[in-house]
């Protein structure tokens, strides 16, 4: 399945540290081998999905959504503000 990154997404990862973006590396795998293990959301962000693990005592989402044969990864952050900032993000578009 291919995978593609959003600029949000990508942003947040280059700006953490390398056992952080190992962390994510990992998380993103487990997504990838089983797309349905984020929760599905409704409403505005129909069609998103996210995914939601912790790095040292801090919760992190990952919002995502599943294609027929890729993934979008959309955004990363911690919980604070988080479906604030997606949905302005998705309102823009890219």
């Amino acid at each position: 399945m291919n995978t593609f990154y959003k600029p949000p997404f990508i942003k947040f990862v280059k700006k953490q540290a390398r056992s952080m973006q190992l962390s994510i590396e990992d998380e993103i795998e487990s997504i990838i081998e089983n797309p349905d293990r984020g929760e599905t959301k409704k409403g505005d962000l129909r069609g998103i999905q996210v995914h939601k693990f912790a790095f040292k005592k801090q919760k992190l989402l990952i919002a995502y959504q599943v294609l027929e044969t890729e993934i979008l990864f959309y955004m990363i952050d911690t919980h604070e503000n988080f479906y604030r900032k997606l949905k302005n993000y998705l309102k823009e578009g890219d």
